[in-house]
């Protein structure tokens, strides 16, 4: 069964955009139109953000948003 690695969703809820139109919004808090137009435009960022940003988008797409409510709580 897949573990997700807990480092990375931390970082999830606890990093902000650092660029665009939702500049400063947690990238858990991010809207998943926002993450699907990345994905129109060609794709995440390249990196670690572009890690986080296509987690968050696995997390939402498969309506697993309790995760991170649950680690949002405990920040």
């Amino acid at each position: 069964m897949f573990q997700p690695d807990k480092q990375i969703l931390l970082e999830i809820v606890k990093n902000q955009m650092p660029f665009g139109k939702y500049k400063g919004t947690f990238l858990c808090d991010l809207p998943i139109s926002y993450l699907e137009w990345f994905l129109r435009k060609g794709g995440f960022p390249e990196g670690k953000l572009g890690m986080q940003l296509s987690t968050v988008y696995e997390i939402k797409s498969n309506g697993l948003d309790e995760i991170l409510w649950t680690l949002k709580k405990m920040k």
